[in-house]
């Protein structure tokens, strides 16, 4: 009969593996060397696959070992989200936060969802649109919490991502290749003329407006459909497209920091709370996933 999986014996796996070193493993884990071998060892028979390769510079992942630690990670991050969300007591009170639409679809509601199951007595309410906008509704005390795209430098806020924006073409259709190339903009973003705009004419891009709208979606649509390039997020780039790069002769638009910028004069548990899981769902790995 099988056994089965004990998340400890997961936990030792992935130090080991995050480590390449059994002496390093066992002190993150607070077991002794030989402890942690046999706890791998053991993980090895309940598979009855060797997990690691050893050496005399420590061990190396086998094949079998890099597919289990994905699925390795992904247990133990659900294990500790779980035994979180037991552990924190629940939170009340209204949170008003503005996003910007590239992350409206991707990266955030996964956040909100989860915190609004967790704190189900907090209010949330959210207002997606350009950064100038959330900034304005910030001051004005319409907002709790805003996360914006921030050219400054330094950047003024807590730095939670860096997604620099890069002119997207299509795989397809390559109309970047046009002797003038047709562009998609947002219609109403003074950013869009200074930066997007300003990066084709100091690199001496024909262009020719084919496209404006007033959301990152609408961009997202010209591109695909081979309309025009569109100016947009690294991370926020739709399948079958591509980040034209200064090989193509088009250069990096900015590098834009994702900022998030608080209110001084709103205060509580809520929104701190919003703040964290906010910082969480912006780690490279989430985002990447």
């Amino acid at each position: 009969m099988k056994l089965p999986l004990d998340s400890e014996l997961l936990r030792v796996f992935a130090a080991v593996a995050q480590h390449g070193n059994v002496t390093r493993a066992a002190e993150q884990v607070g077991r002794t060397q030989s402890a942690v071998s046999m706890q791998v060892k053991r993980l090895e028979d309940i598979l009855g696959e060797s997990l690691f390769e050893r050496g005399s510079r420590g061990v190396m992942l086998t094949s079998q070992g890099r597919a289990l630690l994905t699925s390795a990670n992904r247990i133990i991050s659900l294990l500790d989200e779980t035994a979180a969300s037991i552990r924190a007591k629940p939170l009340g009170g209204p949170v008003r936060i503005g996003i910007p639409e590239e992350y409206g679809y991707t990266v955030l509601p996964r956040a909100l969802a989860a915190f609004a199951n967790q704190h189900p007595n907090v209010e949330v309410t959210v207002k997606c649109g350009y950064s100038s906008a959330q900034i304005a509704a910030l001051e004005a005390d319409e907002l709790d919490l805003a996360v914006i795209f921030d050219q400054q430098q330094p950047p003024v806020g807590e730095v939670l991502f860096v997604d620099p924006t890069v002119w997207v073409t299509s795989d397809t259709h390559c109309v970047h290749e046009n002797d003038v190339v047709p562009i998609a903009i947002y219609e109403s973003s003074s950013w869009c003329k200074k930066f997007a705009i300003g990066s084709l004419e100091t690199s001496r891009v024909n262009y020719r407006v084919a496209y404006s709208c007033d959301t990152s979606g609408g961009l997202k649509i010209a591109v695909v459909s081979g309309l025009a390039i569109a100016p947009l997020a690294s991370s926020n780039i739709p399948a079958g497209c591509r980040a034209l790069t200064e090989v193509d002769g088009f250069p990096l638009i900015d590098s834009s920091n994702v900022v998030l910028k608080r209110n001084p004069l709103r205060k509580s548990a809520a929104i701190d709370g919003m703040v964290a899981v906010i910082r969480e769902a912006f780690r490279p790995a989430t985002i990447a996933t």
